[in-house]
């Protein structure tokens, strides 16, 4: 069974193994694939993996041998799920995998916001402290996360684990989301979406990409928050509305935001977050702890092995 790796290089910088895979079937592992290699380098597969590496109609049709698309993530959004179906073709994701790596970011960008980490840093290289006059030094305002409300869109594996740390932190936590009340832990205040984002000193958003939430976050709805707020995206880059949230910072109606993810990755060199006031951007990391990786290669082989053992799981074309 000839098996293609489409963007290996994605999960495995040279830390990780493939020998498990390998062990599968023929294997060919590209580090990375150009649009326009996908239907070459996927000839008489019958097994492709990918994580961002489009596969849509075109590349269907000309791969008659493809039975199952593997993509090396939870969201699948790069697969025509449509035309997989129509085809018979198989699709599988890797669900939960980073749920803990995420969360780890979301409190990295709080943390470093509320206690100003990388600004001390700057300023003591710059010999700040050493000039003091007195034993501490700080020239911004610091805050506990004691007593302020986390607002989180969306209830996930994801969400419901920010909303356990924050918990722990003694934050009151607000949501979003479908889920009913006696779901929830009873820490977790469920809201409507104008509440969510009038009472929140930090919302972090944990929902899907869809219609409905492309721009979720934008000019009206960031109208509604405190000047004092703080906003959280480790989810998908298009969930908010990149000038919007750059003008508020700017004109300080937003106190700062923390990003993991951007609407075209890498960013354009104009993007407006990269020169607003109290943006902090990490480079689409959050997933990429060496144990989520673990994890991610782990259950991408098990969804191999049960698919050719004859019983799918994950599957996401159904």
């Amino acid at each position: 069974m000839k098996i293609v790796v489409l963007d290996g290089r994605t999960l495995n910088k040279g830390d990780l193994s493939w020998d498990s895979l390998q062990a599968l079937g023929e294997c060919h592992i590209y580090e990375n694939t150009q649009e326009g290699e996908v239907i070459e380098r996927c000839q008489g597969a019958e097994i492709v993996l990918t994580n961002k590496v489009r596969i849509l109609k075109k590349e269907m049709e000309a791969l008659p041998a493809l039975k199952y698309i593997g993509v090396l993530a939870t969201g699948y959004n790069v697969i025509d799920i449509e035309e997989a179906k129509k085809r018979g073709i198989i699709v599988t994701n890797i669900p939960a995998y980073s749920t803990d790596s995420v969360v780890q970011m979301v409190f990295a960008h709080i943390l470093n916001i509320a206690n100003q980490v990388e600004h001390y840093t700057q300023e003591i290289r710059e010999g700040k402290w050493t000039q003091n006059p007195d034993f501490c030094y700080w020239n911004t305002k610091l805050f506990e996360l004691a007593g302020k409300k986390l607002g989180i869109v969306g209830l996930g594996h994801i969400g419901m684990s920010v909303a356990h740390v924050a918990h722990a932190f003694g934050m009151h936590v607000l949501a979003l989301t479908s889920k009913s009340k006696d779901q929830l832990e009873d820490y977790i205040t469920p809201v409507d979406k104008e509440t969510l984002f009038r009472e929140s000193d930090i919302l972090t958003l944990h929902c899907p990409l869809t219609a409905d939430t492309h721009h979720f976050v934008n000019k009206e709805m960031l109208s509604l928050m405190k000047p004092s707020a703080i906003l959280i995206n480790t989810g998908r880059g298009p969930l908010i509305d990149e000038q919007a949230v750059a003008e508020a910072l700017n004109n300080r109606t937003l106190f700062a935001a923390g990003m993991d993810v951007m609407s075209t990755e890498p960013p354009l060199a104009d993007n407006p977050l990269l020169t607003a006031t109290q943006c902090y951007i990490t480079p689409h990391i959050a997933w990429a702890t060496y144990e989520a990786r673990v994890r991610l290669m782990q259950i991408a082989i098990q969804n191999i092995r049960s698919f050719q053992e004859g019983h799918i799981i994950n599957n996401v074309a159904i």
